[in-house]
Protein backbone atom coordinates (compact mmCIF):
# COMPACT_ATOMS: atom_id res chain seq x y z
CA UNK A 1 0.00 0.00 0.00
CA UNK A 2 1.67 3.21 -0.94
CA UNK A 3 0.39 6.21 1.15
CA UNK A 4 1.03 10.20 0.50
CA UNK A 5 -0.56 12.03 3.22
CA UNK A 6 1.07 15.48 2.88
CA UNK A 7 1.01 17.78 0.02
CA UNK A 8 4.11 19.10 -1.86
CA UNK A 9 3.37 23.12 -1.50
CA UNK A 10 6.11 25.06 -2.78
CA UNK A 11 9.32 22.46 -2.31
CA UNK A 12 8.40 21.02 1.02
CA UNK A 13 6.19 18.39 2.29
CA UNK A 14 3.31 19.81 3.92
CA UNK A 15 -0.38 18.68 6.45
CA UNK A 16 -2.93 19.11 4.31
CA UNK A 17 -6.12 21.04 5.08
CA UNK A 18 -8.27 18.28 4.75
CA UNK A 19 -6.79 15.30 6.53
CA UNK A 20 -8.50 12.54 5.07
CA UNK A 21 -6.97 10.35 2.28
CA UNK A 22 -8.62 9.40 -0.81
CA UNK A 23 -8.64 5.40 -1.98
CA UNK A 24 -7.00 4.89 -4.60
CA UNK A 25 -8.15 1.87 -7.15
CA UNK A 26 -6.77 -0.38 -9.58
CA UNK A 27 -7.82 -0.30 -12.88
CA UNK A 28 -7.41 -4.07 -13.27
CA UNK A 29 -9.70 -5.43 -10.12
CA UNK A 30 -10.75 -1.83 -7.97
CA UNK A 31 -8.93 -3.24 -5.30
CA UNK A 32 -7.81 -0.27 -3.04
CA UNK A 33 -4.04 0.24 -4.12
CA UNK A 34 -2.62 3.21 -2.22
CA UNK A 35 -4.01 6.28 -0.64
CA UNK A 36 -3.15 9.92 -0.59
CA UNK A 37 -4.68 13.64 0.50
CA UNK A 38 -6.08 15.63 -1.83
CA UNK A 39 -5.29 19.89 -2.15
CA UNK A 40 -8.40 21.95 -1.14
CA UNK A 41 -8.73 25.55 -1.86
CA UNK A 42 -7.15 26.05 1.02
CA UNK A 43 -3.85 24.65 0.00
CA UNK A 44 -4.47 25.79 -3.27
CA UNK A 45 -3.46 29.29 -1.66
CA UNK A 46 -0.46 28.32 0.14
CA UNK A 47 0.67 26.86 -2.65
CA UNK A 48 0.04 29.96 -5.26
CA UNK A 49 1.22 32.44 -2.55
CA UNK A 50 4.64 30.18 -2.12
CA UNK A 51 5.53 30.87 -5.80
CA UNK A 52 4.34 34.42 -5.54
CA UNK A 53 7.09 34.82 -3.25
CA UNK A 54 9.62 33.16 -4.78
CA UNK A 55 9.14 34.35 -8.09
CA UNK A 56 8.67 38.11 -6.47
CA UNK A 57 11.98 37.51 -4.71
CA UNK A 58 13.66 36.30 -7.99
CA UNK A 59 16.07 33.65 -6.55
CA UNK A 60 14.84 31.14 -9.64
CA UNK A 61 13.74 33.63 -11.74
CA UNK A 62 17.37 35.60 -11.66
CA UNK A 63 18.99 32.59 -11.78
CA UNK A 64 20.99 32.40 -15.17
CA UNK A 65 19.58 30.38 -17.75
CA UNK A 66 22.70 28.11 -17.67
CA UNK A 67 22.11 27.40 -14.10
CA UNK A 68 18.46 26.46 -14.52
CA UNK A 69 19.06 24.14 -17.50
CA UNK A 70 22.19 22.48 -15.28
CA UNK A 71 19.72 21.85 -12.49
CA UNK A 72 16.50 20.41 -15.01
CA UNK A 73 19.22 18.16 -16.54
CA UNK A 74 19.56 16.65 -13.20
CA UNK A 75 16.45 16.66 -12.92
CA UNK A 76 16.44 14.39 -15.77
CA UNK A 77 19.05 12.05 -14.92
CA UNK A 78 17.51 11.39 -11.87
CA UNK A 79 14.07 10.55 -13.35
CA UNK A 80 16.11 8.02 -15.76
CA UNK A 81 17.47 6.57 -12.58
CA UNK A 82 13.89 5.86 -11.93
CA UNK A 83 12.12 4.91 -15.46
CA UNK A 84 11.26 1.13 -13.56
CA UNK A 85 9.76 2.50 -10.88
CA UNK A 86 7.78 4.86 -12.67
CA UNK A 87 6.84 2.55 -15.60
CA UNK A 88 5.30 0.06 -12.28
CA UNK A 89 3.49 3.30 -10.75
CA UNK A 90 1.87 4.13 -13.63
CA UNK A 91 0.94 0.73 -14.38
CA UNK A 92 -0.77 0.00 -11.36
CA UNK A 93 -2.81 3.41 -11.09
CA UNK A 94 -3.83 3.88 -14.99
CA UNK A 95 -3.80 -0.24 -15.92
CA UNK A 96 -1.69 1.18 -19.00
CA UNK A 97 -0.03 -1.93 -20.15
CA UNK A 98 3.28 -2.27 -18.83
CA UNK A 99 4.86 -2.32 -22.47
CA UNK A 100 3.83 0.87 -23.33
CA UNK A 101 4.71 2.21 -19.64
CA UNK A 102 8.49 1.08 -20.16
CA UNK A 103 8.55 2.13 -23.59
CA UNK A 104 7.45 5.43 -23.10
CA UNK A 105 10.53 6.14 -20.60
CA UNK A 106 13.57 6.56 -23.08
CA UNK A 107 10.46 9.14 -25.08
CA UNK A 108 10.42 11.18 -21.76
CA UNK A 109 14.65 11.63 -22.04
CA UNK A 110 13.80 12.25 -25.67
CA UNK A 111 11.27 15.24 -24.31
CA UNK A 112 13.49 16.88 -21.92
CA UNK A 113 16.44 16.70 -23.97
CA UNK A 114 15.51 18.48 -26.87
CA UNK A 115 13.98 21.45 -24.22
CA UNK A 116 17.41 21.50 -22.62
CA UNK A 117 18.93 22.16 -26.19
CA UNK A 118 15.94 24.52 -26.99
CA UNK A 119 16.97 26.74 -23.69
CA UNK A 120 20.56 26.14 -24.15
CA UNK A 121 20.08 27.64 -27.76
CA UNK A 122 17.82 30.67 -26.91
CA UNK A 123 17.28 34.20 -27.55
CA UNK A 124 17.00 35.51 -23.97
CA UNK A 125 18.56 38.47 -25.08
CA UNK A 126 20.02 39.92 -28.16
CA UNK A 127 20.32 43.29 -29.30
CA UNK A 128 18.65 44.69 -32.75
CA UNK A 129 20.42 45.56 -35.53
CA UNK A 130 17.83 48.91 -36.50
CA UNK A 131 17.24 49.14 -39.73
CA UNK A 132 18.05 52.81 -40.53
CA UNK A 133 21.98 52.30 -40.39
CA UNK A 134 21.84 56.25 -39.10
CA UNK A 135 19.47 55.53 -36.32
CA UNK A 136 21.09 56.59 -32.98
CA UNK A 137 18.30 54.14 -30.91
CA UNK A 138 19.16 50.66 -30.46
CA UNK A 139 16.86 48.20 -29.19
CA UNK A 140 17.39 45.20 -26.82
CA UNK A 141 15.37 42.63 -26.52
CA UNK A 142 14.51 40.22 -23.83
CA UNK A 143 12.74 36.94 -23.34
CA UNK A 144 11.83 37.18 -18.93
CA UNK A 145 9.71 34.54 -17.20
CA UNK A 146 5.52 35.39 -16.89
CA UNK A 147 5.52 34.41 -13.84
CA UNK A 148 3.00 32.02 -11.75
CA UNK A 149 2.46 29.34 -13.87
CA UNK A 150 -0.62 26.77 -13.66
CA UNK A 151 -0.13 23.95 -15.16
CA UNK A 152 -2.94 21.16 -14.83
CA UNK A 153 -2.74 17.85 -16.39
CA UNK A 154 -4.88 14.63 -17.42
CA UNK A 155 -4.46 10.89 -16.04
CA UNK A 156 -3.98 9.56 -19.09
CA UNK A 157 0.02 9.95 -19.55
CA UNK A 158 0.99 11.76 -16.06
CA UNK A 159 4.48 11.77 -16.13
CA UNK A 160 4.28 12.79 -20.13
CA UNK A 161 1.84 15.72 -19.33
CA UNK A 162 3.85 16.85 -16.31
CA UNK A 163 7.47 17.68 -18.05
CA UNK A 164 6.43 18.88 -21.22
CA UNK A 165 4.69 21.86 -18.95
CA UNK A 166 7.04 21.88 -15.94
CA UNK A 167 10.67 21.59 -17.62
CA UNK A 168 10.23 24.40 -20.48
CA UNK A 169 7.98 26.94 -17.34
CA UNK A 170 11.25 25.91 -15.08
CA UNK A 171 14.02 26.26 -17.64
CA UNK A 172 12.13 30.24 -18.27
CA UNK A 173 12.61 30.68 -14.34
CA UNK A 174 8.93 30.68 -13.59
CA UNK A 175 6.74 28.84 -10.31
CA UNK A 176 5.05 26.39 -10.95
CA UNK A 177 1.93 24.77 -9.61
CA UNK A 178 0.95 21.34 -11.02
CA UNK A 179 -2.27 20.52 -10.34
CA UNK A 180 -2.75 16.71 -11.10
CA UNK A 181 -5.67 13.82 -11.50
CA UNK A 182 -6.40 12.51 -8.63
CA UNK A 183 -6.13 9.47 -9.99
CA UNK A 184 -2.34 9.59 -10.35
CA UNK A 185 -1.52 10.59 -6.57
CA UNK A 186 1.12 7.66 -6.61
CA UNK A 187 3.19 8.47 -9.67
CA UNK A 188 2.99 12.32 -9.12
CA UNK A 189 3.68 12.03 -5.90
CA UNK A 190 7.22 10.42 -6.47
CA UNK A 191 7.78 12.97 -8.99
CA UNK A 192 7.38 15.49 -6.46
CA UNK A 193 9.73 13.30 -4.76
CA UNK A 194 11.74 13.57 -7.45
CA UNK A 195 11.53 17.19 -7.31
CA UNK A 196 12.39 17.58 -3.75
CA UNK A 197 16.09 15.74 -4.59
CA UNK A 198 16.77 18.23 -7.31
CA UNK A 199 17.06 20.98 -4.75
CA UNK A 200 15.23 24.37 -6.27
CA UNK A 201 14.50 26.78 -4.35
CA UNK A 202 12.06 26.98 -1.57
CA UNK A 203 8.31 28.00 -3.25
CA UNK A 204 9.29 27.36 -6.98
CA UNK A 205 7.51 24.19 -7.29
CA UNK A 206 3.94 22.41 -6.06
CA UNK A 207 2.52 19.16 -7.10
CA UNK A 208 -1.00 18.79 -5.90
CA UNK A 209 -3.56 15.97 -6.93
CA UNK A 210 -7.11 17.74 -6.80
CA UNK A 211 -11.13 17.27 -8.14
CA UNK A 212 -11.85 19.35 -11.09
CA UNK A 213 -13.30 22.23 -8.42
CA UNK A 214 -10.24 22.92 -6.56
CA UNK A 215 -8.92 22.94 -10.41
CA UNK A 216 -11.09 25.71 -11.51
CA UNK A 217 -9.90 27.02 -8.19
CA UNK A 218 -6.32 27.37 -9.25
CA UNK A 219 -6.84 28.36 -13.00
CA UNK A 220 -9.42 31.37 -11.34
CA UNK A 221 -6.56 32.62 -8.78
CA UNK A 222 -5.71 35.86 -9.34
CA UNK A 223 -1.84 35.27 -8.47
CA UNK A 224 -1.75 32.75 -11.42
CA UNK A 225 -0.57 34.39 -14.48
CA UNK A 226 -0.57 31.88 -16.69
CA UNK A 227 -2.91 28.47 -17.39
CA UNK A 228 -0.97 25.58 -19.47
CA UNK A 229 -3.79 22.94 -19.69
CA UNK A 230 -3.98 19.41 -21.29
CA UNK A 231 -7.48 17.64 -21.16
CA UNK A 232 -10.88 17.87 -23.22
CA UNK A 233 -12.25 20.43 -25.42
CA UNK A 234 -14.88 20.83 -22.85
CA UNK A 235 -12.74 22.17 -20.04
CA UNK A 236 -10.50 23.97 -22.30
CA UNK A 237 -13.14 26.37 -23.30
CA UNK A 238 -14.29 26.98 -19.81
CA UNK A 239 -10.44 27.68 -19.00
CA UNK A 240 -9.95 29.38 -21.93
CA UNK A 241 -13.07 31.88 -21.04
CA UNK A 242 -11.72 32.49 -17.55
CA UNK A 243 -8.33 33.17 -19.12
CA UNK A 244 -10.22 35.68 -21.55
CA UNK A 245 -11.85 37.01 -18.46
CA UNK A 246 -9.02 37.71 -16.39
CA UNK A 247 -6.25 38.43 -19.16
CA UNK A 248 -4.60 35.64 -18.33
CA UNK A 249 -1.79 33.84 -20.68
CA UNK A 250 -2.83 30.50 -21.42
CA UNK A 251 -2.20 27.26 -23.52
CA UNK A 252 -4.66 24.40 -24.02
CA UNK A 253 -3.60 20.90 -25.43
CA UNK A 254 -7.54 19.67 -26.10
CA UNK A 255 -8.78 16.28 -27.82
CA UNK A 256 -8.27 14.65 -30.56
CA UNK A 257 -10.34 12.32 -33.21
CA UNK A 258 -7.02 11.73 -35.23
CA UNK A 259 -7.42 9.88 -39.20
CA UNK A 260 -5.22 7.49 -40.60
CA UNK A 261 -5.05 7.92 -44.59
CA UNK A 262 -4.34 4.58 -45.83
CA UNK A 263 -3.51 5.95 -49.79
CA UNK A 264 -3.93 3.00 -52.46
CA UNK A 265 -0.76 2.19 -53.35
CA UNK A 266 0.05 1.80 -49.52
CA UNK A 267 1.33 -1.95 -48.26
CA UNK A 268 -1.53 -2.61 -46.47
CA UNK A 269 -0.10 -5.04 -44.19
CA UNK A 270 2.19 -2.22 -42.87
CA UNK A 271 -0.41 0.03 -42.58
CA UNK A 272 -2.76 -2.21 -40.49
CA UNK A 273 -0.04 -3.41 -38.37
CA UNK A 274 0.98 0.25 -37.77
CA UNK A 275 -2.66 1.30 -36.21
CA UNK A 276 -1.60 -0.95 -32.94
CA UNK A 277 0.87 1.62 -32.25
CA UNK A 278 -0.63 4.60 -33.90
CA UNK A 279 -4.24 3.73 -32.80
CA UNK A 280 -4.35 1.55 -29.94
CA UNK A 281 -1.19 2.83 -27.67
CA UNK A 282 -2.50 3.20 -23.75
CA UNK A 283 -5.45 1.33 -24.35
CA UNK A 284 -6.54 3.69 -26.93
CA UNK A 285 -6.59 6.57 -24.11
CA UNK A 286 -4.93 8.73 -25.60
CA UNK A 287 -5.51 12.34 -27.38
CA UNK A 288 -2.97 11.55 -30.65
CA UNK A 289 -4.58 8.12 -30.95
CA UNK A 290 -5.57 7.82 -35.03
CA UNK A 291 -9.09 6.25 -34.21
CA UNK A 292 -10.93 7.00 -37.87
CA UNK A 293 -9.16 4.52 -40.53
CA UNK A 294 -9.63 5.90 -44.08
CA UNK A 295 -9.25 3.56 -46.31
CA UNK A 296 -9.86 3.45 -50.37
CA UNK A 297 -12.77 2.47 -51.72
CA UNK A 298 -11.09 -0.58 -54.19
CA UNK A 299 -8.80 -1.96 -50.96
CA UNK A 300 -11.95 -1.25 -48.27
CA UNK A 301 -12.94 -4.73 -47.48
CA UNK A 302 -8.75 -6.06 -47.37
CA UNK A 303 -8.19 -3.18 -45.12
CA UNK A 304 -11.24 -4.11 -42.70
CA UNK A 305 -10.05 -7.63 -42.48
CA UNK A 306 -6.37 -6.59 -41.50
CA UNK A 307 -7.82 -4.74 -38.77
CA UNK A 308 -10.38 -7.53 -37.31
CA UNK A 309 -7.14 -9.67 -37.36
CA UNK A 310 -4.68 -7.09 -35.76
CA UNK A 311 -7.28 -6.33 -32.89
CA UNK A 312 -8.12 -10.55 -32.44
CA UNK A 313 -4.41 -10.93 -32.13
CA UNK A 314 -4.19 -8.18 -29.22
CA UNK A 315 -4.14 -9.86 -25.81
CA UNK A 316 -6.52 -7.54 -23.32
CA UNK A 317 -5.68 -8.46 -19.52
CA UNK A 318 -3.65 -7.60 -16.46
CA UNK A 319 -1.66 -4.41 -17.48
CA UNK A 320 1.93 -6.23 -15.74
CA UNK A 321 1.63 -8.93 -17.74
CA UNK A 322 4.46 -8.23 -20.27
CA UNK A 323 1.84 -10.42 -23.07
CA UNK A 324 -1.00 -7.85 -22.90
CA UNK A 325 -1.15 -5.52 -25.28
CA UNK A 326 -4.47 -3.51 -24.05
CA UNK A 327 -5.24 -3.59 -20.56
CA UNK A 328 -8.47 -1.91 -18.51
CA UNK A 329 -9.51 1.48 -19.01
CA UNK A 330 -8.72 3.54 -16.03
CA UNK A 331 -11.98 4.43 -14.27
CA UNK A 332 -15.05 2.10 -13.92
CA UNK A 333 -17.63 5.21 -15.60
CA UNK A 334 -14.95 5.40 -18.24
CA UNK A 335 -15.17 1.79 -18.57
CA UNK A 336 -19.50 2.31 -19.11
CA UNK A 337 -18.77 5.73 -21.26
CA UNK A 338 -16.67 3.65 -23.66
CA UNK A 339 -19.31 0.43 -24.33
CA UNK A 340 -21.89 3.04 -24.55
CA UNK A 341 -20.15 4.46 -27.80
CA UNK A 342 -19.74 1.01 -28.96
CA UNK A 343 -23.74 0.46 -28.44
CA UNK A 344 -24.26 3.64 -30.04
CA UNK A 345 -22.26 2.72 -33.23
CA UNK A 346 -24.11 -0.48 -33.14
CA UNK A 347 -27.38 1.57 -33.09
CA UNK A 348 -26.21 4.10 -35.85
CA UNK A 349 -26.08 0.95 -38.51
CA UNK A 350 -22.26 0.81 -38.28
CA UNK A 351 -21.37 -2.68 -38.78
CA UNK A 352 -19.61 -4.60 -35.85
CA UNK A 353 -16.74 -5.80 -37.22
CA UNK A 354 -15.14 -7.12 -33.61
CA UNK A 355 -15.71 -6.87 -30.43
CA UNK A 356 -18.84 -4.79 -28.86
CA UNK A 357 -19.89 -3.96 -25.55
CA UNK A 358 -19.51 -7.18 -23.04
CA UNK A 359 -16.49 -7.55 -21.08
CA UNK A 360 -14.04 -9.85 -22.00
CA UNK A 361 -14.54 -12.71 -20.34
CA UNK A 362 -12.50 -13.46 -16.86
CA UNK A 363 -12.10 -9.45 -16.37
CA UNK A 364 -15.19 -8.76 -14.95
CA UNK A 365 -13.33 -7.34 -11.75
CA UNK A 366 -11.57 -4.63 -13.49
CA UNK A 367 -12.57 -1.79 -16.18
CA UNK A 368 -12.05 -3.65 -19.04
CA UNK A 369 -13.51 -3.16 -22.51
CA UNK A 370 -13.56 -5.32 -25.52
CA UNK A 371 -11.85 -4.00 -28.34
CA UNK A 372 -14.02 -2.91 -31.12
CA UNK A 373 -13.38 -2.63 -34.84
CA UNK A 374 -16.63 -0.85 -36.36
CA UNK A 375 -17.19 -0.90 -40.98
CA UNK A 376 -19.46 0.95 -43.12
CA UNK A 377 -18.98 3.81 -41.00
CA UNK A 378 -20.20 7.19 -42.60
CA UNK A 379 -18.39 10.26 -41.13
CA UNK A 380 -21.77 11.83 -40.10
CA UNK A 381 -22.33 9.30 -37.28
CA UNK A 382 -21.03 10.32 -33.48
CA UNK A 383 -18.48 7.42 -33.42
CA UNK A 384 -16.47 8.96 -36.14
CA UNK A 385 -17.20 12.36 -34.89
CA UNK A 386 -16.93 12.67 -30.93
CA UNK A 387 -13.66 11.20 -28.70
CA UNK A 388 -14.11 7.94 -27.31
CA UNK A 389 -10.80 7.31 -25.52
CA UNK A 390 -10.70 3.97 -25.73
CA UNK A 391 -10.05 0.92 -28.13
CA UNK A 392 -12.35 1.47 -30.77
CA UNK A 393 -11.85 1.90 -34.30
CA UNK A 394 -13.70 2.85 -37.12
CA UNK A 395 -13.05 2.29 -40.65
CA UNK A 396 -14.74 4.73 -43.40
CA UNK A 397 -14.69 4.55 -46.77
CA UNK A 398 -13.21 6.95 -49.22
CA UNK A 399 -13.58 7.90 -53.34
CA UNK A 400 -10.24 9.94 -54.04
CA UNK A 401 -7.75 11.79 -52.61
CA UNK A 402 -9.71 14.84 -52.41
CA UNK A 403 -12.48 12.79 -50.77
CA UNK A 404 -10.02 11.28 -47.90
CA UNK A 405 -8.86 14.42 -47.68
CA UNK A 406 -12.05 15.82 -47.05
CA UNK A 407 -13.32 13.22 -44.33
CA UNK A 408 -9.87 13.62 -42.28
CA UNK A 409 -10.59 17.45 -42.05
CA UNK A 410 -14.21 16.81 -41.01
CA UNK A 411 -13.83 16.59 -37.64
CA UNK A 412 -14.05 19.76 -34.75
CA UNK A 413 -10.68 18.35 -34.08
CA UNK A 414 -7.09 18.69 -35.49
CA UNK A 415 -4.82 17.40 -33.14
CA UNK A 416 -2.77 14.37 -35.18
CA UNK A 417 -3.28 12.34 -37.81
CA UNK A 418 -1.45 9.94 -40.05
CA UNK A 419 -0.73 9.04 -43.60
CA UNK A 420 0.60 5.71 -45.20
CA UNK A 421 2.13 5.33 -48.94
CA UNK A 422 4.76 4.01 -50.96
CA UNK A 423 5.64 7.67 -52.42
CA UNK A 424 6.29 9.51 -49.60
CA UNK A 425 6.38 12.58 -51.77
CA UNK A 426 2.86 11.41 -52.29
CA UNK A 427 2.14 11.10 -48.66
CA UNK A 428 4.24 14.19 -47.46
CA UNK A 429 1.84 15.83 -50.10
CA UNK A 430 -1.21 14.46 -48.81
CA UNK A 431 -0.34 15.57 -44.85
CA UNK A 432 0.13 19.30 -46.00
CA UNK A 433 -4.08 19.25 -46.84
CA UNK A 434 -5.03 17.72 -43.37
CA UNK A 435 -5.57 20.82 -41.48
CA UNK A 436 -4.43 18.84 -37.81
CA UNK A 437 -1.16 20.19 -35.84
CA UNK A 438 0.77 16.99 -36.36
CA UNK A 439 0.77 14.15 -39.24
CA UNK A 440 2.87 11.05 -38.78
CA UNK A 441 4.30 9.68 -41.84
CA UNK A 442 4.33 5.28 -42.22
CA UNK A 443 3.83 5.46 -38.74
CA UNK A 444 6.52 7.51 -37.40
CA UNK A 445 6.97 8.85 -34.15
CA UNK A 446 6.63 12.69 -32.98
CA UNK A 447 9.53 14.39 -33.02
CA UNK A 448 10.23 16.44 -29.37
CA UNK A 449 12.06 19.21 -31.22
CA UNK A 450 9.01 20.09 -33.29
CA UNK A 451 5.88 22.11 -32.09
CA UNK A 452 3.12 19.96 -30.79
CA UNK A 453 -0.46 21.24 -30.31
CA UNK A 454 -4.01 21.24 -31.98
CA UNK A 455 -6.02 23.20 -35.01
CA UNK A 456 -9.58 24.05 -34.33
CA UNK A 457 -11.18 21.97 -31.32
CA UNK A 458 -7.75 20.72 -30.30
CA UNK A 459 -6.11 24.05 -28.46
CA UNK A 460 -4.30 26.83 -28.73
CA UNK A 461 -0.72 27.15 -28.88
CA UNK A 462 2.36 24.67 -28.81
CA UNK A 463 4.35 22.82 -26.61
CA UNK A 464 8.05 21.29 -27.15
CA UNK A 465 11.14 22.34 -28.22
CA UNK A 466 11.93 25.65 -28.46
CA UNK A 467 8.37 26.65 -29.31
CA UNK A 468 7.18 25.06 -26.62
CA UNK A 469 9.75 26.92 -24.66
CA UNK A 470 8.83 30.21 -26.05
CA UNK A 471 5.20 30.14 -24.57
CA UNK A 472 6.15 30.29 -20.94
CA UNK A 473 8.17 33.93 -21.68
CA UNK A 474 7.08 37.59 -22.10
CA UNK A 475 9.05 39.97 -24.52
CA UNK A 476 10.28 42.69 -23.41
CA UNK A 477 12.19 45.62 -25.15
CA UNK A 478 14.59 47.83 -23.87
CA UNK A 479 15.75 50.98 -25.69
CA UNK A 480 19.09 52.88 -25.55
Amino acid sequence: MITYSRLFIGGTWAEPSNPDLLDISSPHDRSVIGRAAQAQPTDIDRAVAAARASFEAGEWRLTPPAERIATLRRFNALREENAENIANLISLENGSASWFTRAGQPGLTRQANAYLKAAEEFRWEETLVPSDPESPVRSVVRREAIGVVAAVIPWNSPFSSATSKILPALLAGNSVILKVSPENSLSMGFLAELLERVGLPEGVVSVLPADRETSEYLVSHQDVDKIAFTGSTRAGRRIAAIAGEQLKRVSLELGGKSAMIILPDADIDRAVAGVRFGSLLNNGESCIAQTRILAPRARYEEVVAGLKDLVESLKVGDPNDPDTFIGPMIRPDQQERVRDYIRLGIDEGARLVTGGPHVPEGLEKGNYVTPTVFADVDSSMRIAQEEIFGPVLVVIAYEDEDDAVRIANDSEYGLSGGVWSADEAYALAMARRVRTGTVTVNGASVAFEGPFGGFKASGIGREYGAVGLGTYTEYKTITV
